[in-house]
């Protein structure tokens, strides 16, 4: 959008802001590029367990924050959807990682599959 001339499909007042979003958009696309640009299994073996699950739960969390936004872009409330208790659940793990690691808790404790278990991706509508 940048350098573009300016659609007068919308208000002109909010062309910086679509701006801002294509940028922030893009960023992400880059990102998911780079993800799947290495298998899963690769990326997991060069990590410890506390890291694994870590990604896991980031992964999680981001995928049904993806899925919130899509919910909400098609008119579905995402506050009356299962995918907010799959957040909130996201979100309660990562406080009981972040309680066990101030605890020092060691990280070969099979702490990836416990978060994982508890906190699938959204995949219905």
């Amino acid at each position: 959008m940048a350098g573009e001339e300016i659609n007068v499909d919308y208000p002109v007042g909010i062309h910086e802001y679509l701006s801002r979003f294509e940028n922030s958009v893009g960023a992400v696309d880059e990102m998911l590029k780079n993800m799947i640009s290495v298998s899963r299994n690769e990326l997991l073996q060069k990590l410890d367990p506390l890291e694994q699950a870590k990604v896991d739960l980031v992964s999680a969390y981001t995928l049904n924050s993806m899925f919130w936004i899509y919910l909400a872009t098609q008119g579905v409330t995402p506050k009356e959807h299962p995918v907010k208790q799959e957040l909130n659940q996201c979100m309660h793990e990562q406080s009981q990682g972040n309680n066990r690691q101030e605890k020092g808790w060691q990280a070969g404790q099979r702490c990836s599959f416990k978060i994982c278990e508890k906190c699938s991706l959204a995949t219905k509508t």
